[in-house]
């Protein structure tokens, strides 16, 4: 089987696996306790109130018309349009205004730990067996370990009260959300800021805006790297460990070529299969956010945003949500399997 039939072949396999996401998406909330009027519902309200509610929802709607309604919605992308239950926003409005701070915490602390780990792994590996290899392993070891929200309030603790170096959380100042003429509180790199208390405008340039948003990212961003660099560490090490060891790596010793080159181009290369796939799965993940972590330090970003949706059961925002996740983690995992082919000759697609 050539490239092309092996890719027309995965399309149709990630069609099927969409379809079977959004039935798995549907059933998990039909087969919930309760609805999202619970939440609403107080003592006294007559039954008409509550009729209101549910037919404003589409809750008293047949399950086949709500679900060919959704089928239709996620794969139009008119799911994007629906009004949140708490909110009445719609979701790509949410989404809009919270993304940004989510690709940039996520991301950033994905790439910072891969590079961090993997060169670490590596190095590890190389020293196998040494106190460099030990004290590398049992640092990652104990990072891995330790609670995400023990990190983050140790780290506000130390960083932000005592020592006063950091602001302790959000993604920006918190008067920027009321003092931006912006829609969403997201401010763009040029805008007109209110002093507040008066109507005085001043023009505040972006380099001030990047570097304040960079200051509030720090502690986040240190504990998320801080946390997932140890996983990376670990499987880098495994992998290379299992090809340092091959006649190719000798003979290349054997041929004078520079232990760094033979680590990291031919030995980390033979070894990254493994890396592709947990690296695409982390992409594919990445507008899950980091709950934990963006509650501890009140982050406004999407792992927020599904924790409040999970709170009081909006429906139509979780369902959203999880399906843009599951497809993300479906076309991550579609190029990982093209990327196999290209680092590694030996594959063939069939």
């Amino acid at each position: 089987m050539g490239l092309r039939e092996y890719v027309i072949k995965r399309l149709a396999f990630s069609i099927v696996l969409i379809f079977f996401v959004i039935i798995l998406n549907f059933l998990i909330f039909e087969l919930m306790p309760g609805n999202p009027t619970d939440f609403f519902i107080r003592p006294g309200m007559r039954k008409e109130q509550v009729d209101a509610l549910m037919h404003m929802w589409q809750l008293d709607r047949p399950v086949w018309d709500r679900f060919t309604t959704m089928l239709y919605n996620m794969f139009s992308g008119n799911f994007l349009n629906t009004l949140s239950f708490f909110s009445q926003e719609p979701i790509s409005k949410e989404i809009g205004s919270r993304v940004t701070n989510t690709l940039l915490l996520i991301g950033c602390s994905t790439v910072l730990s891969m590079l961090i780990g993997i060169m670490l792994g590596v190095i590890a590996a190389y020293k196998r067996g040494g106190k460099l290899d030990s004290g590398l392993v049992l640092v990652a070891l104990a990072t891995y370990s330790f609670p995400t929200f023990w990190m983050g309030m140790l780290a506000i603790l130390i960083f932000s009260i005592q020592l006063k170096w950091l602001p302790s959380g959000f993604p920006y100042p918190p008067e920027w959300a009321s003092t931006f003429k912006t829609s969403g509180g997201l401010p763009p790199p040029l805008v007109d800021w209110i002093v507040p208390g008066t109507s005085f405008a001043v023009r505040i340039p972006g380099s001030y805006e990047i570097y304040t948003r960079m200051i509030h990212l720090v502690l986040p961003l240190g504990v998320l790297t801080l946390f997932q660099y140890g996983g990376w560490l670990l499987l880098a090490r495994a992998s290379v460990l299992e090809t340092i060891t091959e006649d190719y790596v000798v003979t290349a010793r054997a041929k004078g070529i520079k232990e760094r080159t033979i680590l990291f181009r031919h030995v980390l290369k033979n070894a990254s299969l493994p890396l592709i796939t947990s690296a695409a799965l982390s992409f594919g993940f990445m507008l899950s956010g980091a709950i934990i972590t963006e509650g501890v330090f009140s982050y406004r970003g999407l792992g927020a945003w599904i924790w409040d949706a999970v709170q009081v059961k909006d429906f139509p925002v979780l369902q959203a949500m999880f399906f843009i996740i599951g497809v993300s983690v479906i076309v991550a995992n579609f190029i990982s399997d093209l990327l196999y082919g290209i680092i590694d000759p030996r594959i063939k697609y069939g």
